[in-house]
């Protein structure tokens, strides 16, 4: 049995088959279930390592040839596939209080079936063409049969379409300058199409407008478990290319044209946010910040603290948007909107929604004693030592996020609304939204307990993570 057979072609296979369970919640379970094996799998048992079991010897290949490519998972990407999966999950799980496993679920488990293969495959480039055939399959999970599309779901597919031309004539370009490139030329015009390719595909400003509309348009649990999957991918496929060329991640430039990027996005989503009226619009500028702080991460001169820093917000973030949107999905189903003008007041009647809401969003931005918490301000204080400018920016787009989680907050208990405190939510959604603010509270109270998983992270690549 082989590594590749296991995390990407058995999930697409179950991604098929719940598509034809008739019950929401069989969906949910079955789904939730395919997700905790698998990453309980990897982490008891990962590629190339054997465990005994009495007198039985057990050993995952690593490797799979197909059509004369290979499509390998290494015990480098055991901690990968332990958080993917079990994000993956989590918010399967969450589909029990969301009421929308059938969309979700299936589609879910296929896109990040694709998502692990685009980290496996070799040549890499070829990751480019998988995150594509991810996004097309995203599409069913995003929009309700016989619903037309929406302008922001056609601007986040012609838009992440347009990266794959770029990264791959880029690559092509690149394929013989690996290790000393003498074509200074060729380089420029590689480099230009690189960062065309990557702008598209990370949606960089001013390149991210199908974001706040898409999150207007379709479901939030929806749009919330697509926004933390494929940013993370994108990035990751991102951090690929430049381990792989020594031009590239040994330019001074390259991390201070990274670092302005991100400054940008942050500063930009955090601004934005702090003037939205709609509860699915703060959620997408906020998400925009999200990926200016892991470049902001990825540009750090240490690349050892800069990947941990990077990886270490992968799983509070998961956790933050999963409770922010499993809440928002409980006000869309009773009030049909998120408009704030329309929720005034509506704590009163949804408390435990209001409340992970609330504190989905305060514990993405950065609460003290929340999951994020530690690891922003570490970042802060590190940015405020490289550049005291970069890190007042930082500030500003902070500033920017809390005036829209306080506007959120305000608007929610208005005490004009004379309405009796009633929770409202079904059980299944209290007992959801309690666990995911337990946990993140968890996280932030202990965030030494992620180290000895995460820490392992930047083995994955050859070169950055020394």
């Amino acid at each position: 049995m082989t590594a590749p057979l296991i995390w990407i072609v058995f999930p697409l296979l179950a991604g098929g088959l719940l598509l034809a369970l008739p019950r929401e919640r069989w969906v949910a379970f079955a789904g939730t279930l395919v997700s905790v094996s698998l990453a309980a799998l990897a982490f008891w048992l990962p590629p190339d390592m054997t465990q005994r079991i009495g007198p039985l010897s057990l050993r995952i290949e690593s490797t799979l040839n197909v059509f004369g490519r290979q499509v390998s998972l290494t015990a480098s990407e055991q901690i990968v596939l332990v958080l993917v999966y079990g994000i993956g999950a989590f918010w399967f799980f969450g589909t029990l209080a969301s009421g929308s496993a059938r969309r979700i679920v299936p589609f879910g488990l296929i896109v990040t079936a694709l998502l692990v293969a685009s980290l496996a495959v070799r040549p890499f480039l070829y990751a480019a063409l998988l995150i594509e055939l991810a996004v097309m399959l995203s599409i069913p999970l995003l929009i309700q049969p016989g619903q037309r599309p929406g302008r922001g779901l056609i601007r986040f597919l012609i838009y992440q379409t347009l990266a794959m031309p770029f990264i791959l004539f880029a690559g092509f370009l690149l394929s013989g300058v690996d290790v000393g490139p003498a074509d200074v030329g060729l380089i420029i015009e590689a480099a230009v199409l690189l960062g065309l390719g990557f702008a598209f595909l990370l949606s960089v400003f001013p390149l991210y407008t199908w974001i706040p509309l898409l999150a207007e348009e379709a479901s939030p649990y929806a749009v919330g478990f697509i926004l933390s999957l494929f940013p993370t991918f994108s990035l990751i496929f991102g951090l690929n290319f430049v381990d792989n060329y020594s031009w590239l991640r040994d330019s001074p430039p390259f991390t201070e044209i990274l670092r302005l990027v991100g400054l940008l996005m942050m500063v930009t989503g955090g601004i934005w946010a702090a003037f939205q009226r709609h509860l699915g619009r703060i959620f997408a500028y906020t998400i925009v910040a999200e990926t200016g702080i892991s470049l902001l991460a990825a540009s750090l001169p240490d690349r050892q603290l800069g990947l941990q820093a990077f990886f270490y917000l992968l799983a509070p973030r998961a956790l933050a948007l999963g409770v922010w949107a499993m809440s928002m999905s409980v006000f869309e189903k009773r009030y049909s909107t998120l408009q704030l003008d329309s929720l005034r007041g509506s704590a009163r009647s949804f408390p435990v929604a209001a409340v992970g809401l609330v504190f989905g969003n305060l514990a993405l931005i950065g609460l003290p004693l929340m999951a994020s918490f530690p690891i922003r301000q570490a970042l802060w204080e590190r940015l405020a030592v490289l550049s005291f400018p970069a890190a007042v920016w930082f500030g500003v787009a902070s500033l920017g996020l809390w005036l829209g989680a306080l506007r959120a907050l305000v608007t929610l208990v208005d005490a004009r609304v004379d309405v009796p405190w009633i929770s409202n939510e079904a059980w299944e959604q209290r007992v959801l939204i309690g666990l995911g603010i337990v946990g993140l509270f968890a996280l932030g109270l202990f965030p030494h307990w992620a180290q000895p998983l995460l820490a392992n992270f930047p083995a994955m690549f050859e070169y950055l993570g020394k």
